[in-house]
């Protein structure tokens, strides 16, 4: 049996999913959780072969809990599901060491046979979402403007956002301007909407 943890936020949605994938001859769902901060602790209680993750959880990413898994459950492989087509996702699933990279609204069989494929080495991705990927190019932003441009359109100024990242306001003006220039943005709140839009957040 293909041993699954299960973490994606709606209680009514996962259950469903859970129920689905348990029909399966060979997958047996084995944890399921609703928050990104529960992955890690609850893989290394259950030891599961195969962590199916929503990238929008509270209490943290799926994307943080791959590139955490992959650290401290190796022998885990990781799919990552989204309903959102933002290119940049796909990029930042695999630097996180994700085996796959699927859209939620594909037939559930489909998602058991990634499954075992992702379980076999493969790697699996949406060719809706590899399609996109390669139009829109890699993420232009580097990880401290990433940093920088989160706080910013998380309400925070020039002074909290250095304080926060232990950086001169001078500096933090910097990255914000270079993110702007970028992104192609107005200002650093476009740029953030933009951003987030191509998944580069």
């Amino acid at each position: 049996m293909i041993r699954v943890l299960l973490a994606e936020d709606p209680g009514m949605t996962r259950g469903a999913l859970a129920h689905l994938l348990g029909m399966e001859r060979d997958i047996e769902v084995v944890a399921q959780v609703g928050r990104g901060d529960a992955i890690v602790s609850t893989a290394l209680t259950t030891r599961p072969d195969v962590a199916l993750l929503d990238i929008e959880l509270p209490g943290g990413s799926g994307l943080e809990a791959a590139a955490d898994l992959r650290d401290e459950v190796p022998g885990c492989r990781v799919l990552i599901l989204t309903t959102f087509a933002r290119p940049g996702y796909l990029q930042r699933a695999k630097d996180a060491g994700a085996a796959g990279f699927l859209l939620k609204d594909g037939p559930v069989d489909e998602l058991a046979e990634a499954i075992r494929r992702a379980l076999a080495g493969e790697s699996v991705i949406d060719p809706v979402l590899a399609a996109a990927a390669l139009g829109s190019g890699p993420n232009p932003l580097t990880a401290r403007e990433r940093e920088v441009l989160t706080a910013a359109a998380d309400g925070a100024n020039t002074a909290g956002i250095g304080a926060a990242l232990r950086l001169s306001e001078d500096s933090v003006r910097r990255h914000l301007s270079s993110a702007t220039a970028k992104t192609g943005a107005r200002d650093h709140e476009e740029a953030a909407r933009t951003a987030r839009r191509n998944g580069w957040l």
